[in-house]
């Protein structure tokens, strides 16, 4: 049994010149170095994390359930259509975020994810089953999200 907690990863950010000079001039008092400004490189982000993304885009609003279609699996399409009928992550003015995610995978062709959603003060609960289909892509084969709304 494995269960493994996740944050959600930091966006990369664009390199920015130092601070305290424009770009384009030089400082004749500092060396110069001539060395590019790089940002490290970050492991692929994992399949649980991209597809809460996209859980949380359609069920906040955000996006149209057809747009995450080809990542679900039969019957799961029938439940997260209801669900998004409901938007049942939708705020009044804050948007939802992923505050924590984990998951646990009962064997290798699948997970068991959970997350947790914040809309404004509120932290709210979304878990989904992933399922790797013959053609090695991953797919939704059920979503849930916590019952006090509906």
């Amino acid at each position: 049994m494995r269960k493994v907690m996740t944050r959600p990863r930091p966006r990369p950010t664009a390199s920015r010149p130092p601070a305290g000079r424009p770009p384009t001039r030089r400082d004749s008092r500092r060396p110069t170095d001539r060395r590019p400004l790089t940002v490290p490189a970050q492991p692929p982000p994992h399949p649980t994390e991209v597809f809460a993304e996209r859980l949380l885009l359609v069920l906040s609003g955000q996006r149209p359930l057809h747009w995450a279609a080809r990542h679900i699996a039969n019957t799961a399409y029938d439940d997260l259509a209801r669900l998004a009928e409901l938007s049942p992550l939708r705020t009044g003015g804050h948007r939802p975020t992923i505050h924590r995610i984990g998951h646990y995978q009962p064997h290798p062709e699948a997970y068991e994810v959970f997350a947790r959603v914040a809309t404004g003060p509120r932290l709210r609960a979304l878990a989904f089953r992933l399922a790797l289909g013959a053609d090695r892509k991953w797919r939704c084969t059920a979503v849930e999200t916590d019952p006090k709304r509906h």
